[in-house]
C-alpha cells in the first residue's frame, strides 16, 4: 500500500515505563490493520525478547481511514534515555501508556515530562484495566496529579484518557462501553493528533532523530521530513550545530510500511524515512535540498553517568570459545557501537585497554551481552560514576529512586538505603504496599539491586532515572563480601564444594573448569579465602561404616553480566565469553597479588 502524495500523516510516539505494555498495544495495532500476522513482534532484537524491554527505538506505520499514522515505539528505561528525548522531537503527540493497577513510575514521569516541555499534548491510555487489583479511576486521578506536578498548561492538562486492555487488542472510551477491538484508541489518534503540516512547496528540509548502519549501505540515518519532498538521487547540504557544512547526495530512500521497510523513490513533508548516502550524518544534523537554510534546533543527548575499562582477554582460558579476541577487533566493534548507540562515549587514548563511558549498569550490560552472541571474548573492570568538577566542587549523578514494597519489608529498605546516602523525599500507603521515594547519589545505588531482592523476597519493584548532578555525597560503605579463590586449575569436584558451601556462596558447580586466581564464590565473614575446589577424597582400601553419606548441594548462583558488576571489588575483572561469565582477581597468583599491594 504506496502512500499517495496528498494522504494525511499523523505521527505519534508510544511511551510509559518497563512493562506498562507499550510494545504489546503497538502490535496489537499492527495486527488490527493488517499490516502483520500474528506473531510478528516490534521486539525483534532477541535480547529485547528475553528481557521483556524495549531497548532500541523503532519505527512502524499503519494505515486506517486514508491516514498514514507512523508510530515510534521508545524504551521506557531510563538507560536508555537518550533514546526517548530526540525520539518526542519527530513526532506531534504522545500516546502515554499506564499500568492500571501500579499507576504513574519513574519513567513514566521521565517520559512524560519531557514530552509536556516540548509543548506536546498526551492522550493518556489506561493498560491493563483486566487485571484483578487494576483501580483505572484511582490512576487516572495519579495522572492527572503528576500533570499538575510537572507543570502541564491548561490545554495539556485537559487530556483525552482511553482504556485498554493491549494484550486482547481491545480499547474503550468509557470504562462502561462495549469493545471488541482497538478502532476507539484508533479515532481518538485522528481525531486529536493534529496531521503533519505537508508544505511541498519550498526546498525540503529534515533532521535525523536516530541511526542505523547496513553492512551495504553503510551509515542510515532515521528522519523526520519538515518541509518539501526528498527524491532518491537528490543533492543535499548538511549543517551541523559545530558550523560544520557538507554536501552530500541522497543514494537510498526507504518509508516505514508495519515493521517492513519499503524503498521509495521520494517522501514528502511529515513523513518518516530512513535514507543512506550521507555517511558523517549524525543525530539533531539538518539537511536541506537548498544551499542557505536556516537550521533546526538542536537536539540534546543525556550525558554518561558511569565508566569502565574494556581489556583483551587475558585469563589461562582465552580464546577456546571466542571468534574475536584481539584488542583491534574489540576496538572496531566498539567504534560500530558508536555509529548507532548514542548515549555512549569511547575513550580510545590508551594503547592496552579502552574506556566506556554508558548511561548505567543496564546500558554497558546490554553492550556487553550483544557483543558476547557475536563471538567476542574480553574482560572489563569494576563501573565507576563519572565524578566532574564545577566551580572548584565535586560533583556526582543522582538518581530519583522510586520502591514499591509489601509493608513489613519497608524498614529493612529504608535502612539499607539510608547507609548508602539515600535521603526520603516522600512515602505513600497504597493497599498494604508502601511507596518510598528516595534521592540518592549512583554511587550508593551501584551493586544495591541484587540486595534488594533478597531484602524484600523479590516482591519489591525497585526503579530509578538519572536527575542530575549534585555536590558529592562523601564516602559510601558498600557490603562488602570477601571471595572465595581458587588456588588450582582443574576440575571441580563435588567432594570439594560440599565442604566449601558451608562458607558461603558458591558461582559455579561441579564439573566446571577453573583456574588458579578465578573468584567461585563468596564468603559471608567478608574476608578473601583461598581454596582448593578440585580436591578429591582420600581413598584408603578400609571400607568406613556410615561415613560415605551422599553429597547434598545447594544449586550454585550463576554469575550474569549485571549480577557480576554488582558483586565485584574493586581488584576483580569480569571475563566475558560467548558462553561463560567468570569473575576473577587481576592479579591471579597470590605473589602477584603480594607484590601490587606492596606497591
Amino acid at each position: 500500500m504506496g502512500l499517495s502524495l496528498f494522504m494525511e500523516i499523523r505521527n505519534i510516539a508510544i511511551i510509559a515505563h518497563v512493562d506498562h505494555g507499550k510494545t504489546t498495544l503497538t502490535d496489537a495495532l499492527m495486527r488490527q490493520t493488517g499490516m502483520v500476522e500474528e506473531g510478528v513482534s516490534m521486539d525483534s532484537n532477541a535480547l529485547e525478547q528475553e528481557r521483556g524491554i524495549t531497548i532500541y527505538a523503532k519505527n512502524t506505520s499503519v494505515f486506517y481511514k486514508d491516514t498514514k499514522i507512523n508510530i515510534v515505539d521508545t524504551p521506557g528505561h531510563s538507560d536508555f534515555g537518550s533514546e526517548v528525548e530526540r525520539v518526542l522531537r519527530s513526532i506531534d503527540t504522545v500516546l502515554l501508556v499506564v499500568d492500571a493497577q501500579e499507576g504513574p513510575m519513574p519513567q513514566t514521569r521521565f517520559v512524560l515530562k519531557k514530552s509536556l516541555e516540548l509543548g506536546l499534548k498526551p492522550i493518556v491510555v489506561i493498560n491493563k484495566i483486566d487485571k484483578p487489583a487494576a483501580r483505572p479511576e484511582i490512576v487516572h486521578e495519579m495522572v492527572l496529579e503528576l500533570f499538575l506536578e510537572l507543570g502541564a498548561n491548561e490545554e495539556q492538562l485537559n487530556f483525552t484518557t482511553v482504556y485498554a486492555i493491549g494484550r486482547d487488542g481491545i480499547a474503550k472510551k468509557h470504562l462502561k462501553d462495549e469493545s471488541k477491538d482497538l478502532t476507539p484508541l484508533l479515532d481518538t489518534v485522528l481525531e486529536h493528533v493534529p496531521p503533519a503540516k505537508q508544505n511541498i512547496s519550498v526546498p525540503v528540509r529534515l533532521q535525523p532523530f536516530n541511526l542505523a548502519y547496513d553492512n551495504f549501505l553503510g551509515r542510515l540515518a532515521i528522519a523526520r521530513i519538515y518541509e518539501g519532498v526528498l527524491k532518491t538521487g537528490q543533492e543535499v547540504w548538511v549543517k551541523k550545530h559545530s558550523g560544520e557544512e557538507y554536501k552530500g547526495k541522497i543514494t537510498k530512500l526507504f518509508t516505514f510500511e508495519g515493521v517492513k521497510r519499503v524503498e521509495a523513490t521520494e517522501v514528502v513533508a511529515g513523513d518518516i524515512c530512513m535514507l543512506a548516502g550521507l555517511g558523517e550524518i549524525y543525530i539533531g544534523d539538518t539537511v536541506s535540498g537548498s544551499e542557505e537554510f536556516e537550521i533546526l534546533p538542536a537536539i540534546n543527548i543525556d550525558e554518561p553517568t558511569i565508566s569502565l575499562d574494556f581489556f583483551v582477554n587475558d585469563s589461562p582460558f582465552a580464546g577456546r570459545e571466542g571468534k574475536f579476541v584481539t584488542g583491534r577487533q574489540i576496538r572496531e566493534r566498539l567504534e560500530k557501537e558508536l555509529e548507532v548507540n548514542v548515549g555512549l562515549r569511547i575513550d580510545f587514548s590508551q594503547s592496552d585497554f579502552l574506556t566506556v563511558y554508558g548511561r548505567g549498569e543496564l546500558h554497558i550490560a546490554i553492550l556487553l551481552e550483544n557483543m558476547r552472541r557475536e563471538g567476542f571474548e574480553l574482560q572489563v573492570s569494576q563501573p565507576h560514576v563519572i565524578i566532574k568538577e564545577e566551580h572548584g566542587q565535586k560533583m556526582e549523578p543522582y538518581e530519583e529512586v522510586v520502591i514499591d514494597v509489601p509493608e513489613e519489608m519497608a524498614s529493612a529498605v529504608i535502612s539499607k538505603l539510608s547507609e548508602r546516602r539515600a535521603i526520603m523525599v516522600d512515602m505513600k500507603n497504597e493497599h498494604n504496599q508502601k511507596r518510598i521515594i528516595f534521592e540518592a547519589p549512583t554511587r550508593g545505588l551501584l551493586g544495591y539491586r541484587g540486595q534488594f531482592v533478597v531484602d524484600t523476597k523479590g516482591l519489591g519493584i525497585f526503579s530509578s532515572r538519572f536527575t542530575e548532578f549534585k555536590p558529592y555525597a562523601g564516602e559510601i560503605k558498600h557490603q562488602q563480601v570477601g571471595a572465595m579463590i581458587s588456588m588450582e586449575k582443574g576440575k571441580v569436584l563435588a567432594f570439594a564444594l560440599d565442604n566449601l558451601q558451608l562458607r558461603g556462596v558458591l558461582y559455579i558447580g561441579p564439573g566446571t573448569e577453573v583456574y588458579e586466581g578465578q573468584v567461585i564464590g563468596n564468603t559471608s565473614k567478608g574476608e578473601d579465602l583461598y581454596v582448593n575446589p578440585t580436591k578429591g577424597k582420600q581413598l584408603t582400601n578400609m571400607r568406613a561404616s556410615g561415613s560415605d553419606d551422599s553429597i547434598y548441594l545447594t544449586p550454585p548462583w550463576i554469575l550474569s553480566i549485571e549480577r557480576a558488576m554488582e558483586i565485584m571489588n574493586e581488584d576483580e575483572y569480569i571475563e566475558i565469553t560467548p558462553s561463560s561469565v567468570r569473575l576473577r582477581k587481576q592479579h591471579l597468583t597470590q605473589q602477584e597479588r603480594n607484590k601490587a599491594q606492596k606497591k
